[in-house]
């Protein structure tokens, strides 16, 4: 639809100055034309709605620069692009964030099985703790214990080591255990 163009500037010079009727005049006039333009870039409905509100409420606030040497349209359909690829941009930043967001998750998801540096200072402190223990009891315990869990020899090799047969080892293992228990229950 053509409008009459002394029409359209007493209506745009009228809305300047705040008039309702020639807002809702213009707000009718090109309702269509930008709501299509938009519905072709957006193929959807509801967002190419949204966008030609947020034009037309961008473009009253924004009346008083509205320069008359330019038509209105063109006007209205590059306040609606640059509406539009601010969207886009949004959205685009949102995907990016989120994306962002679900690496850092799946970063997390990752099993460290290093000990960190606090757990090696406990450890140490455990293991100093225990070697302090360890020293409580009679050297024929202090030697099976070094040999079965420092060394980590079989109950075979122990045995050839401290030439003393298998089962005497599994006696005295058993029997440094449970002193070794007691002590370290009464630290």
């Amino acid at each position: 639809m053509e409008i009459n163009k002394i029409k359209l500037e007493t209506s745009i010079s009228k809305a300047k100055n705040g008039s309702q009727s020639a807002y809702s005049f213009l707000l009718d006039s090109f309702w269509l034309e930008v709501y299509n333009y938009q519905l072709k870039r957006t193929k959807n409905e509801n967002d190419a709605e949204d966008i030609t509100i947020q034009t037309f409420s961008k473009a009253f606030d924004k009346l008083n620069t509205f320069d008359e040497k330019y038509v209105f349209k063109t006007w209205l359909i590059t306040i609606s692009k640059n509406i539009h690829i601010d969207l886009l941009r949004k959205k685009n930043t949102l995907v990016l964030i989120q994306n962002s967001k679900d690496q850092e998750d799946k970063i997390h998801l990752v099993v460290d099985d290093n000990p960190t540096p606090e757990d090696k200072i406990i450890r140490d402190q455990n293991l100093a703790k225990l070697l302090r223990d360890v020293k409580k009891l009679k050297p024929k315990y202090q030697e099976v214990i070094q040999l079965r869990y420092f060394q980590e020899l079989s109950y075979k090799e122990i045995s050839t080591e401290i030439n003393e047969p298998i089962n005497n080892v599994k006696v005295k293992l058993l029997r440094a255990k449970k002193l070794l228990a007691e002590i370290i229950k009464r630290t």
